[in-house]
């Protein structure tokens, strides 16, 4: 089994190897920079979703892979608040498509109102945070929980869900293809 995560970010890679390795000990599991094809800083879940699906096709082309992965952060606007979101899709050789979102939390409201002006999320976190380039270590979500919850978890169980239908192909196999973009 080879499988090709689209992004080098160490996050998202630890994430990708945790999960994968504990589905198929033996897989070979390979970061490939491949665009998402979505901003910066992806402003809904739709964008997030396109993203993610993008990123996990482009990976799995890239490497020549059995599987792609596609891990995609996002900002969400609802009712509620301004809201920190995470898309993890899969996409294997036929073209066959799996899409999950990660758990959701919202941001603080002086973060939001930054977000809401313009301003990408990972520079704010470095602001706040006091590291450089905080997306690659805990991430938003790993500073606001103290490192409770660090970005590599987070998508680590958006990974999981993700492969679901490749752990228990008999029982998803029916079930409308999602568009791998």
């Amino acid at each position: 089994m080879r499988v090709a995560v689209g992004s080098t970010n160490p996050a998202k890679v630890r994430a990708v190897r945790r999960a994968v390795r504990k589905a198929w000990p033996d897989a070979e599991i390979i970061a490939v920079d491949v665009p998402s094809g979505v901003s910066e800083m992806p402003l809904s879940a739709e964008e997030g979703k396109r993203g993610a699906l993008q990123r996990a096709a482009a990976a799995r082309r890239a490497a020549d892979a059995d599987l792609g992965l596609g891990l995609e952060g996002a900002v969400e606007e609802r009712p509620e608040g301004l809201y920190l979101t995470g898309w993890v899709a899969a996409v294997d050789r036929t073209g066959f498509a799996s899409l999950v979102q990660t758990a959701a939390m919202p941001l603080p409201a002086p973060i939001a109102e930054e977000i809401r002006a313009g301003a990408e999320l990972g520079p704010v976190m470095d602001r706040y945070s006091g590291q450089n380039n905080s997306k690659q270590h805990l991430g938003a979500v790993g500073f606001l929980t103290r490192g409770l919850v660090p970005r590599s978890l987070g998508f680590y169980v958006g990974v999981g869900l993700a492969l679901a239908p490749w752990l228990r192909p008999e029982l998803y196999r029916e079930a409308k293809d999602i568009p791998a973009g």
